[in-house]
C-alpha cells in the first residue's frame, strides 16, 4: 500500500534523512521506531506533504506520489495524526473535526447536520463530549481524541499516528487500539509511531528501525522479535548503566507545602520533600496531578517553603528567584519559545544574571553558557541559533532541562519528563534528575508511566480526583497498590 523508495532530506546541514527505502502492507500495523532526531516525524512531514523530499519517492497503492501540501496529502488519501496536535482551541470540537470540508446548505454552513456527524465521530472514537464545545478547554488526552476523529472522516488509504498514546488514559489507549485494529480489518496501511515498546510488540505486525537518519533494519514480522531486539537497533549503544540508581543519601526537608489550593484541586494539598530525593506523583488523568505542580509553581492559596523559609507568593518570577523552577507537560505551547533559536531558549532566564550592568545582553557568556549544555546534556542540533521548533520533542526537554540547570535551583518541578521521548533520550533525562538529586535538589514529578514512577522516585503520592490518595515509600510500592489508590472509589472494574 505504501512504498518508500531511496528518500533524503536535509535541513540547513543536517541530514534528517539517507537513502530511507521500506515498504507497508495494506491490512497491516506497521511501527516505525528511532531515538528523538532519528528522522521518523520528518518522514511523517515528507508522506504529509509538510516537506518534499531532496531526492527519493514514495508511492500508495502503486501509484507514484509528490505532495506539495497538506491538503494535497489528505486528497491524496493520506492522514497523519501528530504528537503536537494540529488544532484551532479558538473553535469548537465540531469546527476542528470538519474544518476544510463543512457540511453546507447553499453558500452556509448547515450546523445541525454538522453536530449530527460530530457526534458520530466522537462516539467512533469513544469520547463524551459535547460538539459545540470550545476546543480549547479540552484536557490534552481529550485533545488527541478530536485529531483522530478528524483523520478518520477523510476515508484515508494510509494513516500515520505520531506517538498517539503520549496523553492519552488507559481507557482512550484500549479505544485507540480497538480503533487501530479496525482500521486495519478494512485493508488501510497505519503507520505507528511510538516509544513505548510494549505498543510496538503487542500492536504491530511489522517494524521499521531509522537511526541518524538512516534505515537500519526492518522486521518483516514481529514474531520472535522483543523489545529489547528493537532498543538494541535504535540506539546502538548501552543504556543499563543511565537506567540505574547508584544511591543517594537523603539530607532534611529542602521543600514543603503546606495547605496549597487551586483550580482542579478538591482539598487543600501538604507534602515535604528531602534534599537530594525524587518524589513521584501518579495518577490518572484528571486527578489533579499537573494542576497541583501548577498551583504550587504559579503563586496560588497557600504555603510553599524551601530550607524552611516561606517564598514569596509571586508567580514565577518569585519561584524562579527563590530556587523553584518547573518543566511543563505541554512543552510546545508552555515550555519554549518556537520563533527563538536554541540558545535564546537556553539562555532566557539565566539572561537577567548574565547580563551586563543589568541590561546589556552578555552575548560571549550567553553562546559559552549554551555551548556547554549542548555538549553536556547531548543536544542534537545544528547550531546554536537553530530554531527549537525544529528539534525533536525529546532535544527540546533537554532544553528546557538546559534552561533550568543554568540557574542556581534548589527545588524543580516535572510535569511528564518524558512524554513522547525514546528510550535513549529517556535514560539520558534519568541520569540527569538523578544528578540533581545526588546535588541535593528536591525533585518533585508527575508521571503516567507506572515503570517510570517505579524506576524513578524514592517516595509516591497518589493523587485521585483532586486530592491526595495515599503515599508510601517506593520499596512498598507495586502497580497494583498504587492504581488501587488512583481509582476512584467503586472504579475497580
Amino acid at each position: 500500500m505504501l512504498s518508500f523508495h531511496s528518500i533524503s532530506k536535509g535541513f540547513s546541514g543536517v541530514q534528517a534523512l539517507q537513502d530511507v527505502s521500506f515498504e507497508v502492507s495494506g491490512g497491516a500495523v506497521h511501527g516505525l521506531c528511532g531515538e528523538n532526531g532519528a528522522g521518523k516525524s520528518t518522514l511523517l512531514k515528507v508522506l504529509s506533504g509538510v516537506h518534499e523530499p531532496d531526492s527519493g519517492s514514495f508511492e500508495i497503492d502503486g501509484k507514484p506520489c509528490r505532495f506539495r501540501s497538506a491538503l494535497d496529502a489528505l486528497n491524496g488519501g493520506v492522514a497523519v495524526i501528530y504528537q503536537e496536535l494540529n488544532l484551532v482551541p479558538e473553535m469548537s470540537v465540531a469546527e476542528n473535526v470538519w474544518l476544510g470540508h463543512f457540511s453546507t446548505k447553499g453558500p452556509f454552513v448547515d450546523f445541525k447536520e454538522l453536530d449530527r456527524k460530530t457526534r458520530e465521530s466522537l462516539e467512533r472514537v469513544g469520547l463524551d463530549v459535547h460538539p459545540s464545545t470550545k476546543l480549547g478547554s479540552l484536557s490534552i488526552g481529550q485533545k488527541q481524541m478530536v485529531e483522530i476523529a478528524k483523520a478518520l472522516t477523510r476515508n484515508a488509504k494510509v494513516i500515520a499516528f505520531d506517538e498517539p498514546t503520549s496523553s492519552l488514559s488507559a481507557r482512550e489507549v484500549d479505544t485507540l487500539f480497538g480503533l487501530i485494529r479496525e482500521l486495519r480489518s478494512r485493508g488501510l496501511a497505519i503507520l505507528y509511531v511510538s516509544h513505548r515498546m510494549d505498543e510496538i510488540t503487542s500492536l504491530c505486525d511489522a517494524c521499521t528501525v531509522l537511526r541518524d537518519g538512516k534505515h537500519i533494519e526492518t522486521f518483516s514480522s514481529m514474531s520472535g522479535v522483543d523489545a529489547a531486539m528493537i532498543v538494541n537497533r535504535m540506539v546502538g549503544r548501552e543504556l543499563a548503566a543511565a537506567m540505574t540508581d547508584s544511591g543517594r543519601d537523603l539530607g532534611e526537608d529542602v521543600f514543603e507545602i503546606r495547605n496549597v489550593e487551586g483550580p482542579g484541586l478538591k482539598e487543600p494539598v501538604s507534602l515535604a520533600v528531602k534534599s537530594g530525593e525524587i518524589v513521584g506523583i501518579f495518577g490518572l488523568i484528571g486527578a489533579g496531578r499537573t494542576e497541583l505542580l501548577k498551583a504550587v509553581y504559579m503563586g496560588k492559596a497557600g504555603e510553599v517553603m524551601i530550607a524552611n523559609t516561606a517564598i514569596p507568593r509571586t508567580g514565577p518570577v518569585g519561584s524562579i528567584k527563590s530556587g523553584l523552577v518547573f518543566c511543563p507537560e505541554d512543552r510546545k505551547h508552555e515550555g519554549i519559545v518556537p520563533m527563538l533559536s536554541v540558545a535564546e531558549n537556553l539562555n532566557i532566564s539565566i539572561r537577567r544574571t548574565l547580563a551586563k550592568l543589568g541590561f546589556w545582553l552578555a552575548k560571549g557568556a550567553e553562546k559559552d553558557n549554551a555551548t556547554d549544555f549542548i555538549e553536556k546534556l547531548r543536544i542534537k542540533t545544528a547550531s546554536q541559533q537553530t530554531p527549537i521548533s525544529n528539534l525533536s520533542g525529546g532535544n527540546q526537554q533537554k532544553v528546557i532541562l538546559a534552561r533550568w540547570l543554568s540557574e542556581r535551583i534548589k527545588v524543580i518541578l516535572l510535569d511528564e519528563p518524558t512524554r513522547g521521548i525514546d528510550v535513549g533520550s529517556k535514560a539520558e533525562i534519568y541520569a540527569i534528575v538523578r544528578d540533581l538529586a545526588r546535588k541535593g535538589i528536591g525533585v518533585l514529578f508527575v508521571s503516567s508511566e507506572l515503570p517510570e514512577i517505579l524506576a524513578l522516585s524514592d517516595r509516591v503520592f497518589v493523587m485521585c480526583e483532586g486530592r491526595i490518595a495515599g503515599s508510601m515509600p517506593t520499596k512498598d510500592a507495586t502497580e497494583a497498590k498504587l492504581l488501587s489508590l488512583a481509582l476512584p472509589k467503586g472504579g475497580a472494574a
